[in-house]
């Protein structure tokens, strides 16, 4: 993928903006800005070719601070230190499980989702989540969960809670659904339960009929607790009935505002296995680039006339590993930057998990160390900034008015080249450009496990074929609304 045109790349806060055109060369271009308002509308902006590159003018507009939060710029990098803070702890728990070490949308839309089967995800950044989120009915009522390809289960907050995070909008009320029902510890359900999160013992109540319960933990100290029950979930005009799902009456973490999480994973109780009589274990989301006003989408089931890909897909083999958890893993067999390939011994390690709950692509040391110097070389004009959480290649881009940003591709196995939007390649901490990061991070030893973060899957159609055992990539503009 190449794009010749530019378009609005703003980060602030809890979400990114930005997005690609058609042909061109090696290098994407951006505009930034301190004005808060900029957030919320497009721009046409002035850009010319030169030398097979496209450069953007760069456009600085006056006034305040980003006015993100009553305390000003300190609070809104305080709370995005914070949220990388829970993305970073997020990996760790990933490598251990892995083995590797250390809301509402236009009615048009609702309908043609309904139609085509395609269920709208949106950036969670009005929950205070920098993850995606989906809206789902539950049993009458309707949930939003954070859309998550590393889960086991489905969970939701469910009232009476005990000790709940700070969801916006109602808890689910299991009273109130006739069709709600708790699952039993003799159930099947429970029992493939146990095995997905390795909890043998302490999976049942008390009582004469005892019920199954669960506990999900996270390195980072969050959790959710509670019983798993069944009852109909709705998704884009499909009833499915009896679907499995946790009832969590105590739920802390950085969720947001959210209702709970929607497991995507690759585990018996996710909702692919227990689809896959109507979606034949295939699901694929475009995930968009903006805060508001626009939807990506997630869509169950093989239909590809459903898509809005601009470029053919390209399907890389997933590599099956049983033991290491509902992961989606496929091999990096190299990465380029600008157009040139970064050399790392690294690659030789291969594997890698693709996941929409991770926001920041983690790469293995050595090859880290490599994309970064790439960078550093094609990005030498500009000056260095200090780093900021973990990010550690940041820029202070206030005194110039055009930028020239060195593509960023990755390479899977079977020579799939997949091109990162424009908008994932930097990450702006800083409204007034500052402070403005390579969107990448480290990871602390060669023996983890890469993680392509859903920062840098943005304006993709990203494909995962189950039952074919292949991930597939194309280029979408996921902006819907």
């Amino acid at each position: 993928m190449a794009w010749g045109a530019c378009t609005l790349l703003l980060l602030l806060l809890l979400v990114v903006l930005g997005a690609g055109g058609g042909g061109g060369g090696g290098v994407h271009c951006l505009e930034v800005t301190r004005s808060r308002r900029a957030l919320q509308r497009r721009h046409h902006l002035r850009s010319r070719a030169e030398s097979g590159a496209t450069i953007l003018e760069l456009r600085h507009h006056g006034g305040g601070g980003g006015g993100l939060g009553k305390s000003g710029e300190r609070s809104r990098e305080e709370e995005l230190g914070g949220l990388f803070s829970s993305d970073a702890a997020r990996v760790s728990s990933l490598q251990r499980r892995a083995g590797g070490g250390g809301g509402s949308w236009a009615e048009d839309e609702a309908a043609a989702a309904a139609a085509t089967g395609r269920v709208p995800v949106t950036s969670g950044a009005r929950l205070r989540t920098l993850n995606y989120v989906a809206t789902v009915g539950l049993g009458g009522g309707e949930a939003t969960v954070i859309v998550d390809t590393a889960s086991e289960l489905t969970w939701v907050q469910c009232a009476p809670c005990a000790s709940c995070h700070d969801q916006q909008g109602p808890l689910f009320d299991p009273a109130s659904s006739p069709s709600y029902a708790v699952l039993p510890c003799n159930s099947s359900s429970c029992d493939a339960l146990q095995v997905a999160t390795g909890s043998a013992a302490g999976a049942c109540g008390g009582g004469e009929q005892p019920s199954c319960s669960y506990t999900l933990s996270y390195r980072d100290g969050s959790y959710s607790q509670g019983v798993l029950a069944h009852d109909k979930l709705s998704l884009a005009g499909e009833v499915i009935d009896g679907f499995v799902f946790g009832c969590g009456t105590s739920n802390q973490g950085p969720f947001g505002g959210t209702s709970g999480l929607m497991g995507l994973g690759r585990s018996q109780l996710s909702l692919i296995s227990q689809t896959m009589d109507q979606f034949g274990g295939v699901f694929s989301y475009c995930l968009p680039p903006k805060e508001s006003e626009s939807s990506g989408s997630l869509v169950l089931g093989g239909d590809t006339s459903v898509y809005r890909n601009s470029t053919p897909i390209v399907y890389t083999t997933m590599v099956s590993d049983p033991v290491q958890g509902p992961f989606y893993f496929v091999n990096l067999t190299g990465i380029t930057i600008g157009g040139q390939e970064v050399e790392s011994s690294g690659f030789s390690a291969g594997k890698v998990i693709v996941d929409s709950g991770t926001i920041i692509t983690s790469l293995v040391p050595s090859v880290y160390n490599a994309v970064k110097a790439e960078f550093l070389s094609q990005f030498a004009e500009y000056p260095q900034a200090p780093g900021f959480s973990i990010l550690d290649t940041c820029f202070n881009l206030t005194g110039f008015r055009e930028v020239q940003i060195p593509s960023l591709k990755f390479v899977f196995e079977g020579n799939v080249e997949v091109e990162v939007d424009s908008s994932g390649a930097l990450y702006f901490v800083s409204s007034d450009s500052s402070q403005v990061c390579l969107a990448l991070a480290s990871l602390k030893s060669e023996y983890e496990t890469s993680i392509i973060g859903n920062y840098q899957q943005k304006n993709l159609r990203v494909i995962f074929d189950t039952l074919g055992s292949q991930i597939g990539f194309a280029q979408e503009t996921c902006d819907y609304i």
